[in-house]
């Protein structure tokens, strides 16, 4: 009896086109929208820093909206215990709002932001990974220097936070995971 890997691979190819095409699919209707709002910043921002905030600030308001409905609805403000390990509130939202918008990034990154990228998808989604580890562990650290070692407010300290991780992420996302040939 011989075995044969074609069906293997025939169904795994068309199961990657079926997702390039829906990729491409929702960059065809996002990408104007996106686009039509760029005008006024073109002399400002480059063509594709300015999709990335778009995209980026798009999926930060629903990671948002998934962390507050999660912290205040579904976890109810109340410790998530597994039996073997528990959650504060706070950080059970910010696993499930990571959980959601992270694939949703990545989609947009690779599709909207860095479609002219030649890097395979798969070593993009685990450079993509790899990246968002980093940036949490920089949020993490960044917040608790700007916080509880330099005394500065949470607030102001959080909008530091986040230029510096998203450009941090922005470039490293650019040059790593979405680099493009030439």
């Amino acid at each position: 009896m011989r075995l044969s890997l074609a069906p293997i691979m025939n169904k795994a190819l068309n199961r990657k086109e079926k997702i390039d095409a829906k990729g491409q699919q929702l960059a065809s209707w996002v990408l104007p929208l996106i686009d039509f709002f760029y005008p006024p910043f073109r002399k400002f921002i480059p063509h594709q820093t300015f999709r990335y905030a778009a995209c980026g600030g798009a999926n930060q308001a629903l990671n948002l909206l998934v962390y507050f409905i999660s912290y205040n609805f579904l976890f109810k403000k109340q410790i998530w215990d597994l039996g073997f390990i528990a959650f504060e509130p706070h950080i059970a939202a910010f696993i499930v709002a990571f959980i959601a918008t992270f694939p949703i990034g990545f989609i947009l990154a690779r599709y909207v932001v860095f479609s002219d990228s030649e890097v395979k998808g798969r070593k993009q989604a685990g450079s993509y990974f790899i990246i968002a580890g980093i940036c949490i562990v920089l949020n993490y650290v960044l917040l608790k220097l700007f916080v509880e070692v330099f005394g500065w407010y949470p607030t102001p300290s959080m909008l530091l936070n986040i230029v510096i991780v998203v450009s941090f992420s922005f470039f490293s996302q650019k040059r790593f995971a979405f680099k493009s040939v030439g």
